[in-house]
């Protein structure tokens, strides 16, 4: 258990930062919003404490999109103005407003599902229009290194405190935006603010997988166990992800070198 939270986490950033480069910021954005972090997160609270405390989590971590799509769009504001540091503390700030709000909602699955659907379809209409800018640099050895031990820590961090909060709440903060945050953090650095924004509002298409895939965990998971839950949550995961692809314009997909300046939308 211990070595899936130090290898998988930090494997998914380094391809996913390997994939900004070729694919561009878009495409990256639409394969981070996957469970890639709260998917294992809910497994291990699943392990760790049974099927019917976590399919009570997965709600928790249904309704948690919304905050997760707050902190991008709150950073990606800021990154029009500061640089990543202010961005980020102004970014994690309005996360933890939008699940303290949650958490004193604790709002049905039904609910959660309602405003996790409605704030998905809002975000992308959210967020700030950039001037493009060309000459992405290539993501080096070290960087990538960093990326990926950041994001080990983090996932330790979020896992040891989760799961002794209650189901509600570890759910809620399963959705903490490690993913988000890292991946934000390290292409401000890199490649700017124009990059950062296209790359969190790629995001909100791939929560879309990610909603469905909290959605069936509660629904399944008091009835068939652990395995099968996780499998069918999966399979539908995948499903709707390679549909969401659709959402994403290819001419805004490509890498910023082959884009010519103008306006991200």
């Amino acid at each position: 258990m211990l070595a899936l939270k130090l290898l998988l986490v930090p494997a998914l950033i380094g391809l996913i930062t390997l994939a900004a480069h070729r694919w561009g910021p878009a495409v990256a954005g639409w394969l981070s919003g996957f469970p890639v972090v709260s998917g294992p997160v809910l497994l291990f609270l699943a392990v760790e404490r049974g099927p019917e405390f976590t399919a009570q989590a997965a709600i928790g971590t249904l309704s948690a999109v919304v905050a997760i799509l707050l902190f991008g769009v709150s950073y990606a504001w800021a990154a029009t103005r500061w640089s990543w540091f202010p961005c980020l503390l102004t970014a994690l700030a309005v996360y933890f407003v939008g699940i303290l709000a949650l958490d004193a909602l604790a709002p049905s699955m039904a609910v959660a599902a309602l405003l996790t659907s409605l704030s998905m379809l809002l975000a992308p209409y959210a967020f700030p229009r950039l001037d493009a800018i060309s000459g992405l640099a290539a993501p080096q050895g070290f960087d990538v290194l960093l990326r990926m031990m950041v994001g080990a820590v983090l996932v330790l961090l979020v896992t040891h405190f989760a799961s002794d909060l209650g189901p509600r709440l570890s759910g809620l903060l399963a959705m903490f935006p490690v993913m988000a945050g890292v991946l934000a953090v390290f292409s401000q650095r890199q490649s700017g603010a124009a990059f950062t924004v296209r790359l969190l509002r790629g995001m909100v298409f791939g929560y879309y997988a990610f909603a469905g895939f909290c959605l069936v965990l509660a629904l399944t998971l008091p009835r068939m166990g652990i395995t099968t839950s996780f499998c069918l949550a999966l399979a539908c995961a995948l499903f709707i992800q390679a549909g969401s692809r659709s959402f994403l314009n290819p001419a805004k997909s490509a890498p910023l070198e082959a884009i010519a300046p103008g306006k991200i939308e």
